[in-house]
């Protein structure tokens, strides 16, 4: 997805208009995907007041776009290698366009699950699509490299302004801008592909394996299934069962990639000790980034009372920076070396998920500000050479699998974030109410509604037990955050501090 390490020898040729053009189109998909990671959660006091989501519902909504496109992307890719990648980038767009209007005006929880589902299904058929066209279109070695960095640069760009446009969506429109904004982005991708875009197959694509893909299904949604419900209702004969299924599940997925010719995933990957290394860092990066991200826009605006613009305004300097960093990676890691410059990035993670338990109830905005400023840059510079030593590790003849699962990664470590750390806040925060009206235990927007029914004094004694819970379920996180970071810069340094961990080790 990114750069790669070694420096080039000789100028690059330049890229065409034609070819520019076409870059343009297939960076779009990638900028509406990020900005839809990351604008929701400016959202969530809005959509939590006006259809009144239970916290588990909630973390669905959040969450489930991210689970089905995580859990399609290998799919998708080998689908397009059957029917042609601009065809199915066409028909993804579409779909992402009319999943866009359908969940900005869903009039439920129910139907704002069900549209995010849709979203994150027309969403898998981009990413994979985008980058496959991507590599036909460049066929010099060293444009391709220089797209590519510039694809992989429109997710940390769509995070950047994701918040700034949420804010300001939401501060003159409804809760459903945010997601209506894709649609006319979408449906210029529709229009433009047919005519910058080069149609694309692979002449031997191997067999879609369709109890693969249900078993990866089967895996992913009944293990996150029982950490919501131990979240939310505490440990259950359910809850455990769901837990279960979804770990067999796993296992049988597992060893059936094995025994395929032409697996969903390549697993045998994951025997490369710098491949699987990058990849876990790159997940828990990820994990911890897009779960925080999930909590602080709300901490922002719900507790210390920021307008969405204002919420963004302060979250701004850190996606500017992991942008920058990203730019800047590639340059240091010559200078210094691969591990030093991950393991750099990753202390200022860990700097950053510090700094945050010191937020407090009434004051924390400049801290917010440092720490996420922290996280932003330290994951610029840590997941642009972890991506490319993904790809670096793999056997060339394995590259395009090695891609997929860095995608898919991507993906579900933010899902699972934003349900595991984000279940373990609202644990945290139904715990701490306590005797509070059921309903306002639930998620801290149906507590500011809740106070607003009451009298003044009730209310205000309200308002400060969920501010105070809240903030303590973050703090908590950040905790959760930083030590799992640390575990990650360990087992990164050990796994590629010599060259014994190269390709084929």
């Amino acid at each position: 997805m990114t750069t790669t390490l070694r420096a080039p020898q000789e100028p690059r040729a330049r890229i065409s208009a034609k070819q520019g053009w076409a870059l343009a189109a297939l960076v779009l998909p990638v900028l509406l995907i990020s900005i839809d990671m990351t604008v929701l959660g400016f959202a969530v006091p809005f959509l939590s007041e006006d259809l009144g989501p239970s916290s588990s519902q909630l973390l669905w909504i959040v969450d489930v776009y991210g689970f089905v496109l995580a859990g399609l992307l290998v799919t998708m890719g080998t689908l397009g290698d059957r029917v042609g990648r601009r065809r199915l980038l066409v028909i993804g767009s579409a779909a992402f366009a009319v999943a866009s209007v359908l969940a900005a005006y869903a009039p439920s929880a129910e139907a704002l699950i069900a549209a995010r589902a849709l979203l994150g299904l027309a969403g898998a058929t981009l990413m994979p699509t985008t980058l496959a066209l991507m590599r036909n279109l460049f066929h010099d070695d060293r444009q391709r490299k220089f797209a590519i960095a510039i694809w992989a640069s429109g997710f940390s760009a769509g995070a950047a302004l994701g918040p700034i446009l949420g804010g300001w969506l939401l501060e003159h429109f409804w809760w459903g801008s945010v997601f209506l904004m894709a649609a006319p982005v979408s449906i210029a991708v529709v229009i433009a592909a047919p005519f910058l875009l080069p149609e694309s197959k692979d002449p031997n694509p191997g067999r879609i394996d369709i109890a693969s893909v249900a078993l990866s299904f089967l895996a992913m949604f009944p293990f996150v299934y029982g950490v919501k419900t131990i979240a939310e209702h505490g440990v259950t004969v359910t809850a455990v069962a769901a837990i279960a299924v979804g770990a067999l599940a796993g296992v049988w997925f597992v060893r059936r990639q094995k025994r395929l010719e032409h697996p969903l995933i390549d697993v045998r990957l994951f025997r490369l000790r710098r491949f699987s290394a990058s990849l876990a860092t790159n997940f828990t990066i990820v994990f911890a980034m897009i779960s925080s991200l999930f909590l602080l826009t709300q901490y922002l605006q719900l507790v210390l009372g920021f307008s969405p613009m204002q919420a963004g305004l302060l979250l701004l300097p850190g996606m500017a920076v992991s942008v920058l960093a990203g730019l800047f990676a590639v340059r240091l890691s010559e200078r210094i070396g691969l591990v030093r410059t991950i393991i750099g990035g990753l202390v200022f993670i860990i700097a950053g998920f510090a700094a945050m338990t010191l937020i407090g109830v009434d004051s924390g905005a400049a801290v917010v500000a440092v720490a996420f400023a922290l996280i932003g840059g330290g994951s610029g510079l840590a997941q642009t050479v972890t991506n490319d030593a993904i790809l670096a590790a793999a056997p060339a003849d394995r590259a395009g699998a090695a891609s997929a699962i860095s995608e898919t990664a991507y993906e579900l470590g933010g899902a699972m974030g934003v349900a595991l750390l984000g279940s373990l806040a609202t644990g945290i925060y139904r715990a701490e109410l306590g005797d509070a009206p059921a309903s306002a235990s639930e998620t801290l927007g149906e507590a500011v509604h809740v106070a607003a029914t009451l009298p003044a004094e009730a209310g205000n004694a309200l308002m400060e037990a969920a501010r105070v819970a809240f903030t303590d379920g973050l703090r908590t996180v950040s905790v959760v955050a930083a030590v799992l970071v640390v575990v990650a810069a360990v087992a990164v340094g050990r796994a590629l501090r010599t060259r014994n961990a190269e390709v084929g080790s």
